[in-house]
């Protein structure tokens, strides 16, 4: 993470549990998530990858590596935002997920930008 104000990426999560795809009796539980990456930064940047950590309620770790975000590497203009909307499996009712994106921001410089820790739940699998 960069505390070079140039360089600021905020990132918020709303996840959402998916019943019509998950198979609770085959340990199957599908969540979508809705990320709005916003630069707050003075300087345009790429999101180049992206680096997600999945833990699930047993305590097993998914790590997930790749380009982009859902087949784009959109750059995001200071001031701007992008919303997109993915998915993923656990094994288990409830999970968190975190991670970062790699950004190249326009002038050359490469930062991370963090992806806060976020719970993944079927509703009322928390007390």
């Amino acid at each position: 993470m960069s505390d070079d104000q140039r360089y600021r990426i905020d990132v918020s999560v709303v996840p959402h549990y998916l019943k019509e795809h998950s198979e609770p009796e085959q340990n199957r539980y599908a969540f979508a998530y809705r990320v709005t990456i916003e630069n707050k930064g003075q300087v345009a940047a790429q999101l180049l990858s992206r680096h997600w950590l999945i833990t699930d309620g047993d305590g097993q770790v998914q790590e997930v590596r790749g380009a982009g975000v859902v087949g784009e590497q959109p750059t995001i203009a200071p001031g701007e935002r992008h919303v997109y909307t993915s998915g993923t499996l656990l094994t288990t009712r409830v999970g968190i997920m975190q991670g970062s994106y790699q950004m190249l921001a326009e002038d050359g410089h490469h930062f991370d930008a963090i992806i806060a820790p976020f719970r993944l739940a079927v509703p009322g699998a928390l007390h």
